[in-house]
């Protein structure tokens, strides 16, 4: 790259004023970028506070809808849906995952037939399901591979005729991914797309998250059998390989912003549709230091996003969605 010598050369002169920056600014953002994840409950006109994730609330599917209604009026074009589940409907077998009354299928109709233009992405795993807290079904300690497959199956099979338009597993069993889009094929899911956990890490930062869906207590150990190493770039490579060539549509890291080195080289290398998960953890972290006046929150909230996009991402999720488009839409 060659550039004229200063005082020829001036960068400062398209940063001059806002509109200058705004016509040479080389990423956007805005309101269709992003996927807002809630949480649902049991009740009717609940509204309940997550304590860890400052702002969040468990809504019950009366209000899932308003949910949906107040994303269609902003742009934002899709909810990812994630239940409470009372332990009353936990067991070692994570049954409630492929029962087509549970929350996120009952919440899905009603999103669906109230605001049908708004997208919803559907999480596949066993842990909010699972007495054990685990994304796989457990035996004497193990997490099992092979076996959580065929729940996983059951799982996407409801969801997808629940209505929803895309299945997010994020369990990381090997070759769940072949045997989802198989079983969506064979049913006449052929319209329903995946956006595969791809890269998600063994990671610090999901904590809030667990407490939101009520299983941080029951988790037994830890995840790093299935979770990735966070010394791993390579590794997360050879993981989106392998789930493009099972029939993922989309792929997704997570977490986000430790990670972004690994949402550039995916993007770089294979060139599909990248997503990543601005986390629980990320979030209380911002929420927290704006709250204390320790950081200016809606300029953190927007210069997150846009590292996501710079970095290669084609769209990101955010509890701050909401928050966020009305910030971009001024």
């Amino acid at each position: 790259m060659s550039l004229a010598p200063f005082p020829l050369g001036r960068p400062r002169r398209l940063r001059r004023t806002p509109w200058i920056r705004d016509l040479v600014a080389e990423t956007r953002l805005g309101p269709a970028d992003l996927i807002w994840p809630i949480f649902v409950r049991e009740g009717v006109d609940v509204a309940e506070p997550v304590a860890s994730l400052p702002g969040v609330e468990r809504l019950s599917v009366d209000r899932a809808v308003r949910a949906a209604e107040e994303a269609a009026g902003l742009g934002v074009p899709c909810l990812a849906l994630f239940p409470y589940t009372e332990a009353a409907d936990k067991n070692p077998e994570a049954t409630e995952a492929w029962n087509p009354e549970n929350l996120v299928c009952r919440a899905t109709r009603a999103i669906k037939a109230a605001v049908p233009e708004v997208g919803i992405l559907l999480d596949v795993a066993l842990d909010p399901y699972n007495s054990d807290g685990h994304d796989g079904l457990v035996r004497d300690g193990l997490v099992l591979n092979d076996e959580t497959l065929a729940a996983l199956e059951k799982m996407a099979l409801v969801q997808a005729e629940a209505g929803c338009d895309i299945l997010g597993p994020s369990d990381m069993m090997d070759g769940r991914i072949g045997v989802i889009r198989r079983a969506l094929e064979a049913k006449g899911f052929s319209d329903t797309a995946i956006m595969s956990y791809s890269a998600k890490y063994a990671s610090c930062f999901y904590g809030p998250f667990r407490d939101a869906v009520g299983s941080a207590g029951a988790l037994q150990g830890d995840k790093k059998t299935y979770q990735m190493d966070a010394a791993n770039s390579d590794e997360a490579l050879r993981e989106v390989a392998a789930d493009l060539a099972e029939g993922a549509d989309m792929v997704m890291v997570k977490p986000g912003l430790p990670y972004l080195d690994v949402c550039a080289r995916v993007k770089g290398e294979f060139g599909v549709p990248v997503f990543a998960y601005q986390v629980s953890g990320e979030y209380a972290m911002i929420e927290a230091a704006a709250r204390n006046d320790w950081i200016d929150g809606d300029r953190a909230i927007l210069e997150t996003l846009l590292a996501f996009r710079r970095a290669g991402c084609d769209g990101i999720l955010t509890y701050f969605a909401p928050r966020a488009a009305r910030l971009l839409r001024g």
